[in-house]
């Protein structure tokens, strides 16, 4: 038994020096200074926000943050909604629509399938909801409190 605790002892002892030896050779690398106070990697136009920019959203990954599936979902959901409304807009005016190739296919086909109806979901819709969460599909039903 004593023979193995000295193979563990000298097997992480020469870890420990191999570690450290190859951090002073080759150093941290190259690090990039933090963002200056007040600014953020997210960009957005300052006007003009289409379907597209709203795809090409990526914001940066925090230990404490929101999921990337719902962010993603959510995403998709608004740049499906501005599509939609910009491509409204157009036909309102005249115009021909400019929209991303992303987004056209989604918009068109919402648009031209119900042209005069509103298309945002209610509360309890259940198409609203997010494909994980089970629970905002199925809505509990009222209860009346009891009394003593």
């Amino acid at each position: 038994m004593l023979t193995l605790l000295l193979y563990v002892l000298i097997v992480g002892l020469v870890a420990a020096v191999l570690f450290l030896l190859a951090s002073a050779v080759f150093g941290r690398g190259e690090e990039l200074g933090p963002l200056p106070e007040g600014t953020t990697a997210t960009v957005l136009p300052a006007e003009g926000i289409t379907g597209a920019d709203v795809r090409a959203l990526r914001f940066q990954q925090v230990v404490r943050g929101y999921k990337a599936g719902e962010v993603d979902w959510a995403l998709a959901r608004l740049a499906a909604r501005i599509d939609e409304l910009q491509l409204q807009l157009a036909h309102a005016r005249g115009e021909t629509p400019q929209l991303s190739k992303a987004g056209a296919d989604t918009a068109v086909s919402r648009y031209e399938s119900a042209p005069h109806t509103d298309t945002t979901p209610s509360r309890y819709d259940s198409s609203a909801a997010h494909p994980d969460d089970a629970e905002a599909t199925s809505w509990p039903a009222p209860s009346t409190p009891e009394k003593p």
